[in-house]
């Protein structure tokens, strides 16, 4: 009787609704937000993504075995006709499991482009044990940095160089030691900064790393230097080299540009430097709230490829993102059990290190408290033009940075702790009208 019913299925139009279907603690799930096509109704988009993004494709097969039917479909198990919500359950046979880019490919590719639906987002993914389990996932975590820095009670404290491009090599340097002896934590080059003709990599990084011993000298503080190795893989893996070779404990990748591939196949070249996922260009994806992919599901498919801090916004400054989808994503990196939320899916992590998540984008001094309020204590706090464009320069800057979260960790306002620290006082009257 089961195969007669599969048979007949399958030679009289199948449809890969299932509402009745309990998804498997194995089965890896996606929830998207759809919308059909003008005459089309919900049922419908729901058939054509489960169907284009498992086995199926436009028109009936005679290849389409039974067996590979009954194996390898995805089954829409809910649909919600108001929000336009669809959950997609996948079998793990469905995919090459170790291989993330072929993955996505399924669940993340075609399904984008078809006539067949007007718009279509993946809101979240649920990764089921067994696939978790062939990630490596952070080397470091936040855990890691922590012991790496020996800041431990409190959030980072750190800068982009600016301008994001223009400084030679030991200019750029300079500006680093002057935030490091200032008092934050950690320097990291911008997105775009290479190896252009006028700071060469190899020159950036041996100059700024002998700033980075000095300002450690003085400060009698543990300072991190996050170079970008942005580059072509094999160029990227010959710069990781160089920065191995000279003893530097982080780089930094931009991971949506240099693509899935290149950032799951560097976490397995095993470099012992920690992974700063610096996330340009994921506005491309993840900004159309009813197209794309959010960057809640772009999150947890870094936390599982293995980097070590990841950029998540800021819930203040210049970047797009409310308060409640940063905490949420913070909590998607950060915590071991994450419990079903609307548009998200209750995640365990089974014991995956969490990322130190990195709030970053037009921040400053006054600033810092409501960041901490939000998004709490493992976190990087980054400020580049709030740094850099203090009154009285990088140095000053950077101790406002540092009198600002100092102030919010004693519970003090900044205006009262601004009386008597100059450089937070100068700080407030340029920055927060213009927040």
């Amino acid at each position: 009787m089961r195969m007669f019913l599969i048979l007949y299925v399958y030679w009289n139009g199948m449809t890969y609704i299932e509402l009745n279907y309990e998804p498997k603690e194995s089965d890896f799930l996606v929830w998207f937000y759809a919308e059909p096509p003008a005459g089309k109704d919900m049922r419908y988009v729901a058939d054509r993504i489960a169907e284009e993004s498992s086995i199926g494709t436009w028109t009936d097969l005679k290849t389409l075995l039974p067996e590979i039917w009954e194996k390898l479909r995805a089954r829409v198990y809910e649909i919600d006709e108001k929000n336009r919500y669809v959950k997609i359950a996948y079998p793990l046979h469905l995919f090459e499991v170790e291989n993330m880019p072929a993955i996505l490919a399924s669940v993340a590719g075609n399904v984008f482009g078809m006539k067949s639906v007007e718009n279509l987002r993946v809101l979240d993914f649920r990764f089921p044990k067994e696939l978790i389990e062939r990630y490596e996932g952070p080397q470091y975590g936040v855990d890691g940095v922590r012991k790496m820095t020996g800041v431990s009670d409190r959030p980072f404290l750190g800068t982009i160089i600016k301008p994001k491009i223009g400084l030679p090599a030991k200019m750029h340097a300079d500006v680093a030691y002057e935030a490091w002896v200032g008092g934050l934590d950690i320097v990291k080059d911008d997105e775009n900064l290479a190896s252009q003709d006028f700071n060469r990599f190899e020159d950036r990084l041996s100059l700024t790393l002998e700033k980075k011993d000095l300002a450690e000298e003085e400060t009698g503080e543990k300072k991190i230097y996050l170079v970008n190795i942005t580059a072509p893989y094999a160029e990227m893996i010959r710069r990781a080299e160089l920065v191995e070779d000279i003893g530097n404990e982080f780089v930094m990748v931009d991971v949506v540009i240099a693509g899935f591939s290149a950032v799951q196949s560097y976490r397995q070249e095993g470099f012992p430097m920690a992974i700063h996922a610096h996330r340009a260009m994921h506005a491309a994806i993840t900004r159309n709230p009813r197209h794309g992919m959010t960057m809640l599901s772009l999150a947890k498919v870094y936390r599982l490829m293995g980097v070590d801090n990841l950029h998540i916004g800021t819930a203040v400054g210049k970047m797009e993102g409310s308060a409640e989808e940063i905490s949420g994503i913070r909590e998607e990196i950060q915590l071991e059990d994450v419990p079903e939320k609307e548009g998200r899916f209750e995640q365990k992590w089974y014991g995956m290190k969490p990322v130190l998540a990195v709030a970053s984008g037009g921040l400053h001094p006054g600033h810092v408290p409501a960041v901490v309020d939000i998004l709490g204590r493992d976190i990087v706090i980054q400020a580049g033009g709030g740094v850099h464009g203090h009154p009285d320069g990088t140095r000053a800057g950077a101790k406002a940075m540092r009198q600002a979260l100092e102030a919010t960790m004693q519970g003090i306002g900044l205006e009262e702790y601004a009386k008597e620290h100059t450089e937070l006082r100068k700080a407030l009257e340029k920055f927060t009208h213009k927040s």
